[in-house]
């Protein structure tokens, strides 16, 4: 059997995703303010593209729009057609106003600004107060202010101590390796090999560094830092000592009777002890923790009106983008130098055209996104209009296939829409995935349910509990029973852990 090389002709058809395509697709999943970043980026970028400003009815009417243009430029007859008819219609003086030159009058040589500074200068004439300036001035809550940061904290105590450059450098090594919690990430051996340094004074070093401010921090596991805080008290108390490191565990299981058997000392003494645990930082390096607040715009809103549920779209500092007209004339002259065969006039044809096609497609990608975010947030609101009226608990099972069948799209649009999008609503905002979730059964066989209603229910349930007598994962499977949702113990487990709420036994306060 010969191997050989032909060459052959096949005609197959195939799916190609143009430039234009991705495009939409990129913008369909940005937020209002990504869109912002990419609106302002392509009007430094397209001369064409143009912000509509605050212009006068006239000029805004007098502008064509986006789907006044070809794909060569040039404009539709029909909009042709219309812009001869205002041309017509329009006043014959404001036609004249438009031919004759702009004058202003020249009478700065006039002002005489000696005079003027002594009127200003004089007692008639006062300043403005401090107190009227001052209301202009954001209030003082509303002033930032740097704070000081876990590393430079230590650092700065760092360099108040005499250390060798080899010890400095090993210092800092250790300070820049700390977790924001305030632990220890690294290896020490490690770090003390890299500064060549003994083991052991690299252990020294490190100990002088847990004794600064805040005490604990730069410990290794939480055992450490415990001791480290408890070795400051005054007196010492060594049964606290010994708790932290042999009954570590149980105290985390609030064991108090087995380890006041194990220690011998009484369950009274146990648990003064523990209460003087429980007064240690266990993250040292939480109070240099930033704590700024995370601000959510909202990219969509939702009303209720007179009964019904209105959907605003937030286009608060989107530019409003046009074609510019001036580029027609520029692209009508470029045809021309073209035609006369000019030099650079076919360049400049092709390079306004790109650019018009360009904008053209950025303008209507941006209408059919804001169009699309529209329908979808219109098919949530008409299948969670109970949850819109009453809350959380209220929430049906929805997924994506179920929006998209009703607006008739393809389930990976209705994704890509309601990705990091929030939505203001009556009972609080939320994103638009919160919406998609799964359901669950009805023990009586009537609708299934949320699973963000049963979690909302578990959460409830759990912060009216006892705190003497916490509900076990079997006990709020009996409550939740009791109102017809049929869950297992395993489910309630899961959604536990995802509210971040302890076990029973760790809820427990026998304390």
């Amino acid at each position: 059997m010969a191997l050989e090389i032909k060459q052959g002709l096949r005609l197959s058809q195939s799916l190609v995703m143009t430039p234009q395509l991705q495009q939409a697709i990129k913008l369909l999943q940005l937020n209002r303010m990504e869109l912002m970043e990419v609106v302002n980026q392509e009007l430094v970028e397209n001369p064409v593209l143009e912000e509509m400003g605050e212009s006068t009815d006239s000029e805004t009417a007098d502008a064509p729009g986006e789907g006044d243009y070809n794909d060569d430029g040039s404009l539709t007859p029909e909009a042709q057609q219309t812009r001869d008819e205002e041309a017509f219609e329009k006043p014959a003086d404001q036609q004249a106003s438009a031919e004759e030159p702009l004058t202003t009058p020249s009478g700065d040589d006039d002002i005489n600004w000696d005079q003027y500074i002594e009127e200003f200068q004089s007692s008639g004439s006062t300043a403005p107060s401090m107190k009227e300036s001052m209301e202009d001035l954001p209030s003082f809550e509303a002033m930032l202010s740097k704070s000081t940061s876990l590393e430079e904290h230590l650092s700065w105590q760092l360099s108040m101590i005499t250390l060798s450059d080899d010890e400095k450098h090993l210092g800092n090594l250790i300070v820049g390796n700390l977790s924001d919690e305030g632990y220890l990430n690294a290896d020490l051996a490690e770090l003390a090999k890299e500064c060549d340094i003994e083991f052991e004074d690299a252990e020294e070093l490190l100990k002088m560094i847990q004794n600064f401010d805040p005490i604990g921090v730069g410990s290794r596991d939480l055992k450490e830092c415990l001791l480290l805080q408890a070795s400051f008290l005054k007196p010492r108390n060594e049964l606290v000592e010994r708790l932290i490191s042999e009954f570590l565990p149980e105290l985390e299981r609030k064991n108090y009777q087995a380890i006041a058997k194990a220690t011998g000392e009484t369950l009274e003494k146990i648990i003064e002890s523990t209460r003087i645990i429980m007064e240690f930082e266990p993250k040292p390096g939480r109070s240099y923790q930033s704590n700024d607040a995370q601000y959510i715009t909202p990219d969509i809103y939702v009303y209720k009106l007179a009964g019904e549920f209105v959907i605003n779209l937030n286009e608060d500092g989107l530019p409003k983008l046009r074609i510019s007209p001036y580029y027609k004339s520029v692209l009508q002259n470029a045809k021309l130098a073209s035609q006369a065969k000019q030099e650079g006039g076919k360049e400049t044809k092709d390079y306004v055209q790109d650019k018009l096609r360009a904008a053209v497609w950025l303008i209507r990608s941006i209408h059919n996104r804001q169009k699309t975010i529209y329908k979808v947030t219109e098919a949530i609101v008409r299948r969670q209009r109970e949850f819109f009226e009453k809350g959380v608990q209220q929430l049906k099972p929805m997924i994506l296939k179920d929006v998209a069948n009703d607006i008739g799209m393809h389930e990976s649009t209705i994704s890509r829409v309601t990705t990091n999008k929030y939505v203001h609503t009556p009972v609080g905002i939320f994103e638009l995935k919160y919406f998609f979730n799964s359901s669950i059964n009805a023990s009586d066989g009537g609708d299934s349910l949320a699973s963000e209603a049963v979690k909302e229910k578990i959460r409830q349930l759990v912060s009216k509990e006892d705190a003497k007598n916490p509900l076990s994962d079997q006990k709020i499977v009996e409550l939740l029973q009791k109102e017809n949702i049929d869950i297992a113990r395993r489910t309630v487990a899961k959604y536990r852990d995802m509210l971040g709420i302890l076990s029973s036994s760790k809820r427990k306060k026998v304390i």
